[in-house]
């Protein structure tokens, strides 16, 4: 994978489920559930088309793709029935506490920009209450109102650049990304994207990215500009 160049930012926006939380396997034991009456399977190859999506294409998705006899409706509500019992307790990925708490104590504005729904966030981050406060503002592309299309398309990024008290100029933005999907919503927002993958995904299906990581523990805030930590 060619190198990128790569530009100094003042303002970062996080992605949340499987970034931040890891949430990824909760939601393939939810949707595995919706499918076990139908004899049916819940494959990586399908769950990597949905990552970063909104609850409407999600649903959508897994209808059609399945071809469950049931609507899309019926289907979000039994997906969301079972991750209201698994989502409490989820648990941070590794680095994200230490990286938000070093942007927050450097006063570099952060925002966090998921396609989940406000009641979602708040179950998901129900341990984390804390660290979930450091954040400027919180975008929910599921019930935000102002995000009309949800990843791959650029709305939520850009609201949530929108949001910032000083309204950066999205290419002064640095996004954090695990999914394809949310890669592309960044860079067509304008803005740099950092990708942090499920090992199972192609390097083809992130070679659209700024840079790629296997982890939040090896981001170097300073190759954009950004306070390097102390630690």
């Amino acid at each position: 994978m060619a190198k990128k160049v790569l530009r100094n930012v003042t303002h970062c926006i996080f992605d949340m489920d499987g970034l931040l939380l890891d949430t990824e396997r909760l939601y393939t034991e939810a949707a595995q559930k919706v499918l076990d009456p139908y004899g049916k399977t819940f494959t990586f190859d399908v769950k990597e088309q949905l990552m970063g999506l909104q609850t409407q294409q999600v649903a959508e998705f897994m209808v059609n793709t399945y071809e469950l006899p049931i609507t899309w409706e019926e289907y979000a509500k039994q997906q969301r029935d079972n991750a209201l019992t698994l989502m409490g307790n989820a648990q941070l990925m590794p680095g994200a506490a230490r990286l938000l708490r070093h942007l927050h104590a450097n006063k570099v504005p952060f925002a966090l920009a998921t396609s989940s729904g406000a009641d979602m966030v708040e179950l998901k981050s129900t341990h984390h209450k804390e660290l979930f406060n450091l954040f400027n503002h919180k975008v929910c592309g599921s019930t935000d109102a102002e995000v009309k299309n949800g990843k791959p398309a650029p709305d939520i990024f850009l609201v949530a650049a929108g949001r910032f008290g000083d309204t950066p100029d999205p290419s002064k933005c640095l996004v954090f990304e695990d999914s394809p999907n949310g890669v592309t919503a960044g860079e067509s927002a304008g803005m740099q994207v950092i990708m942090v993958p499920d090992p199972r995904l192609s390097e083809e299906r992130c070679s659209h990215a700024t840079q790629v990581l296997r982890s939040l523990e090896d981001f170097k805030p300073e190759q954009f500009g950004l306070p390097p930590f102390s630690d």
